[in-house]
């Protein structure tokens, strides 16, 4: 069976925990920040975890994490 290639962008959106959750960042942190509050852009440094319906279709995406 040949192997299995990782899909880049998915690798450096996504990255695998020890524990083996796969965490995400959010989304909008670049672009129009400076007018929000300090409180909100504290929030966008945070990783979180993925929702569960979309782990099997991230696991396809980087099958080597």
């Amino acid at each position: 069976m040949p192997k299995l290639k990782t899909h880049k962008p998915a690798s450096r959106r996504f990255h695998v925990t020890g524990s083996g959750k796969i965490m995400r960042t959010k989304g909008g942190k670049s672009h129009l920040r400076r007018k929000k509050p300090g409180r909100v852009k504290r929030l966008y440094d945070a990783k979180l975890p993925l929702h569960p319906s979309d782990k099997a279709r991230i696991k396809r995406l980087i099958p080597y994490s």
